[in-house]
């Protein structure tokens, strides 16, 4: 029988292991707070303040007001709330929608597949490729802004702060200035940014969405933040929660976990821009254990980092395969966007990028507050080791 390794998980960006402090939060909320927050009693009204601890937390960490906040069952619903918002009341029904849509093709599938969604109803949807570096450039967002206006008003802009598989900063000071210049609001997806990097990373932006799990809270919930003023419209219909923006029961002890990891991640920053060295150190064991086999790996995403993640290409491996020989060796990395798991095709982030050659041989590691530098020497060994057993597909 095979002895067992020691687990080494280098997916933070997929998810966050919950803290410690979380989970007695949740613990505490699951015997305090069981009733419904909608009741107007006692119990009721007990629940619902675990609801509004989370909305008053999710606010100070996007730098918002809480009365703008709608709690959501994650970064996925939050960012399908923030698209559908700005065209028109009959987003859930049957009619044509206006207006135009700017959107770069490295963004979550939360987005991409919801803007192609708005398309089909009619919806002018612009496109702006990345740089190869997996930037989007000012100047191309410019170009695709001017485009898309020439056929109907541009209602919105969504870009992310950080991207999901590369950790590339993207522009968003420069993307709020080009569309509020051309009378667009402007949506950033910061579910990889919030406690991770700066609130500047987000400054500007009329809508944010965020998610409980990237900043270790409990999974199942998120928010989206606005700026005041902005009406938003449902995409799902029922009863009055969340001012009827989210009708559905909500659960305070998720809330209760997300304002307690709301809270920290404000400190996050700082964890987290002390991981660039680690993240440095993985990238140079990584090449190293590449170069012994004769695999020296290719680094997908340039420029400004988010500081704990690092995406690589092995040519001639595929990273699907790659990511299933680490989990046999203990180390939990990925090929592309968990969301994305289980489809056959490259994923479309380092396909816009980079072509789908490179993108089938990417592998995304992410590090967090627990990694540690044995951790890294280790899982580059078993790197090495998997790329030694494995044979390269042929060209």
């Amino acid at each position: 029988m095979r002895s067992a390794v020691r687990p080494i998980y280098l997916d933070w960006n997929a998810t966050t292991p919950p803290h410690p402090e979380v989970l007695a939060a949740m613990q505490a909320a699951a015997e305090a707070a069981w009733a419904n927050p909608a009741s107007v009693h006692g119990p009721g009204r007990r629940a619902r303040a675990f609801v509004e601890q989370a909305r008053e937390a999710a606010a100070r960490l996007t730098g918002l007001d809480a009365r703008d906040v709608t709690l959501t069952s994650g970064g996925t619903e939050a960012n399908n709330l923030a698209l559908w918002h700005a065209f028109g009341d009959e987003a859930a029904g049957a009619g044509r929608l206006q207006g135009a849509l700017v959107v770069s093709r490295i963004e979550h599938p939360s987005v991409t597949r919801a803007a192609e969604a708005l398309a089909g109803r009619g919806v002018e949807v612009a496109w702006v490729d990345p740089e190869p570096s997996g930037r989007v450039a000012p100047e191309a967002l410019a170009a695709a802004l001017d485009r898309a206006a020439a056929v109907a008003p541009v209602r919105l802009v969504s870009l992310q702060a950080v991207n999901h598989e590369t950790g590339v900063v993207q522009p968003i000071a420069e993307a709020a200035a080009l569309a509020h210049a051309r009378g667009a609001r402007l949506h950033v997806d910061a579910v990889q940014a919030v406690g991770r990097l700066p609130p500047a990373a987000w400054a500007g932006a009329d809508l944010v969405s965020v998610a409980a799990h990237k900043i270790r809270g409990p999974k199942g919930i998120g928010a989206l933040a606005v700026r005041p003023g902005i009406r938003l419209r449902p995409v799902l219909f029922g009863g009055a929660q969340e001012r009827g923006l989210r009708p559905g029961t909500q659960d305070p002890i998720a809330a209760a976990g997300f304002a307690v990891a709301a809270r920290r991640a404000l400190d996050g920053p700082a964890r987290y821009g002390a991981l660039a060295p680690l993240r440095d150190r993985l990238e140079a064991e990584l090449t190293r254990a590449g170069l012994a086999v004769g695999a020296a790996p290719l680094r997908n995403g340039e420029g400004a980092r988010a500081p704990h993640v690092t995406n690589l290409s092995w040519p001639g491996w595929r990273g699907d395969e790659l990511c299933a020989a680490l989990d046999l060796e203990g180390v939990a990395a990925s090929s592309g966007s968990a969301c994305s798991a289980g489809t056959a095709e490259p994923s479309p982030v380092l396909t816009a990028m980079l072509g789908p050659e490179r993108a089938a041989s990417a592998v995304r590691f992410s590090i967090g507050e627990e990694t540690t530098e044995a951790d890294l020497a280790e899982a580059a060994r078993r790197v090495a080791r998997v790329l030694s057993r494995l044979r390269p597909v042929p060209a």
